[in-house]
């Protein structure tokens, strides 16, 4: 979903600015609440996987640029369920930046844009889960419908950031990039619940994790 060089410039590109500091609030209170919930180690572990893991995402699996941006799988939904809001907020946020820092300094000033259009939807996630999946149930006990609908939420909420990036920046023009993205998008849409369920599967087999502070405590209570 990395906005490519020259959709956004100029002036505009203020703005994703702003929508990343908003965002990145948002992310520090969780990242508060989440300290004193589990802990400072808890927290840096969980954060420094969900990092790496997404430098494996965005650097090692396939990616495909589509359109105005590209399309890979991001797993944001897994490392939701595995991880927990904050870190796995933390670990896309750093992650991006690495890859920016190290492997394509190309996409740092699209940085504002690419990490508000990551860590957004990852909220949205949280929301939707919170109003589909009952309080008594652990996550290692979803269904599938559960798993789809949470990574309809957070690969929709990118299509619809990628979008609205694409039409901010160069107006109706963007409409055949943006519709041939977002339909090249539906293979991702179809993938990510099958990989949650299979991650959930080996984590409900690996209840040895249970109570390790590696794992956010949702995943078995």
């Amino acid at each position: 979903m990395h906005i490519e060089e020259g959709v956004v410039t100029g002036a505009k590109i203020i703005l994703s600015y702003a929508t990343a500091a908003t965002v990145g609030l948002h992310a520090l209170k969780q990242a508060a609440g989440d300290l004193r919930a589990q802990g400072a180690a808890s927290l840096a572990a969980r954060a420094a996987m969900a990092t790496a893991a997404t430098l494996v995402f965005f650097q090692v699996l396939p990616t495909w640029p589509v359109g105005v941006s590209e399309v890979h799988l991001i797993l944001g939904s897994t490392l939701f369920l595995i991880l927990g809001a904050a870190p796995a907020a933390t670990g896309l946020a750093l992650g991006l930046l690495i890859q920016g820092l190290v492997f394509a300094p190309f996409d740092l000033p699209q940085y504002g844009m690419n990490v508000t259009t990551l860590l957004v939807p990852l909220f949205a996630l949280q929301a939707v889960a919170r109003r589909i999946i009952a309080p008594g149930t652990a996550y290692v006990d979803l269904r599938y419908g559960q798993a789809l609908a949470l990574s309809a939420a957070y690969q929709g909420g990118i299509v619809a950031w990628v979008a609205f990036w694409a039409f901010y920046g160069q107006g109706v023009e963007a409409l055949s990039g943006v519709l041939s993205f977002g339909a090249a998008y539906m293979l991702v849409l179809a993938l990510e619940p099958l990989v949650d369920l299979a991650v959930l599967a080996g984590a409900k087999a690996a209840r040895g994790l249970r109570g390790s502070g590696l794992v956010t405590p949702r995943l078995y209570a």
